[in-house]
């Protein structure tokens, strides 16, 4: 399943004339691409969908869907633990995820 899911955008930066965030969602960070909401700033949250910013979302619409999506275990479900699901493959490196962004740890 692929969720549109808030997140607090913590940095801002150009990369390649492409305006990009590292953005926190409950706790798993991850880059998106704000080409859709380019002046979206620092402290501000927005909806993500397949590593696209798509739309301003106040923050406390954005902590109590993220509570939701907890409770529930759909964060889990989206984003995983890449490592995890490595080593129960065999394989060497964990497969990207659907948002945009490295798998870092």
């Amino acid at each position: 399943m692929c969720l549109a899911v808030p997140g607090k955008v913590l940095d801002v930066e150009d990369r390649d004339g492409t305006r990009m965030a590292t953005v926190d969602f409950g706790g798993v960070v991850k880059e998106v691409c704000l080409e859709y909401l380019p002046d979206l700033k620092p402290g501000e949250y927005a909806i993500v969908h397949v590593g696209f910013a798509l739309q301003r979302l106040d923050e406390e619409s954005a902590r109590k869907t993220l509570e939701l999506f907890e409770t529930l275990g759909m964060l889990q479900e989206e984003f995983g633990d890449p490592w995890e699901a490595a080593e129960a493959t065999g394989d060497e490196r964990p497969a990207q995820d659907g948002l945009a962004g490295e798998v870092t740890r």
